[in-house]
């Protein structure tokens, strides 16, 4: 059965403000709970303009204090910016608010530029070379305290949050496997090592107190509409942006251009085509059928949604009819 998940950047559109998109994010979490999603994650960045999630801790609690049963998270928490202490406290504290619903998906990447980073960090002492050793202090800390044990996350301790690992690359893939964790590809915008890392963490997975067998989630850009035509050009916010990103100057979102891709060089089509490859784009039917080629091929477990739209209406009607292709394929299935 497919399971389809959210994932929201919290996109700020041109002429609004981050108040705007929070509060839009909660509307959409609301009904992405009515819609039957699995779980509503948010992702850390910092310094970008059309993203309102950099206190990623502070929005989760605001999604999950609007919300009743979906799972609420991380997707995720750039760990080499904070200390594991400071981040076993902040989860311990959602958990402890919202049991059994919060998720902490890690990353290694800074979430931004590199005079952002040491903005954050005061240094660059702390890197993502200390990875690995982070997760493990982190899952320390959330376990239950030991006998004599000096320090001791309170909130934290015994909540047992359950970690991802995130990764576009191969080295994510090996680390969830050893620590026996779920792996949360971000194919929605780096899917070049997609298929090699999914082998990678299959063959190499062993089984932990969280996880007896693998679990692969992988980023899905989805764009539905009523027609193929309004799909495509819905889509064409998120292109602009992803555009100007890559070029070095992030932007809020921008409204959509008729005819976008027209207007593309060359090499700039070609680099958006393959960032955003893991993509369905179209009406109900269509994105169902990609949806399904999608699943079959790489066998993923669960798909975290990524769609930034424009107008905000749009964009809950876009989520709405991503939940009704999956139902198709589940009558499918049946």
């Amino acid at each position: 059965m497919p399971i389809i998940s959210v994932l929201d950047l919290a996109p700020v559109p041109q002429g609004s403000t981050p108040a705007d998109a929070l509060r839009n994010s909660l509307q959409l979490a609301q009904a992405a709970e009515e819609l039957g999603y699995r779980r509503y994650w948010v992702a850390e960045h910092h310094n970008m303009k059309g993203i309102a999630s950099a206190a990623t801790a502070v929005v989760i609690g605001h999604i999950a204090g609007g919300t009743s049963t979906i799972r609420v998270g991380a997707g995720g928490i750039m760990l080499p910016n904070h200390a594991p202490l400071v981040i076993a406290e902040q989860f311990g504290t959602l958990a402890s608010l919202y049991p059994g619903r919060i998720d902490l998906g890690l990353g290694r990447a800074p979430g931004t530029d590199q005079l952002t980073a040491r903005a954050l960090r005061r240094t660059l002492n702390g890197s993502a070379d200390n990875f690995p050793n982070d997760v493990v202090e982190l899952q320390h800390y959330l376990r239950e305290a030991e006998e004599g044990q000096a320090v001791v996350a309170t909130p934290g301790a015994g909540t047992n949050v359950p970690l991802w690992i995130l990764g576009s690359s191969t080295f994510g893939a090996q680390l969830a496997a050893a620590l026996g964790l779920p792996y949360a590809f971000a194919s929605h915008f780096a899917p070049q090592e997609m298929m090699d890392a999914i082998a990678i963490y299959r063959e190499r997975f062993k089984p932990s107190t969280q996880l007896a067998e693998p679990y692969v989630m992988l980023g899905y850009n989805v764009f539905a509409a009523e027609s193929e035509d309004e799909a495509v050009y819905l889509r064409s916010s998120a292109l602009q942006a992803m555009l100007q990103l890559r070029r070095g100057n992030p932007i809020q979102l921008p409204p959509p251009v008729a005819g976008f891709e027209e207007t593309l060089t060359a090499p700039e089509l070609a680099m958006l085509e393959m960032i955003t490859s893991c993509s369905a784009v179209g009406t109900v039917d269509s994105v169902a059928e990609q949806m399904a080629l999608f699943l079959a091929r790489t066998g993923a477990d669960e798909l975290m949604c990524v769609g930034s739209i424009f107008d905000h209406q749009k964009r809950l009607e876009s989520f709405r009819l991503a939940a009704a292709a999956r139902d198709k394929l589940i009558k499918k299935a049946a």
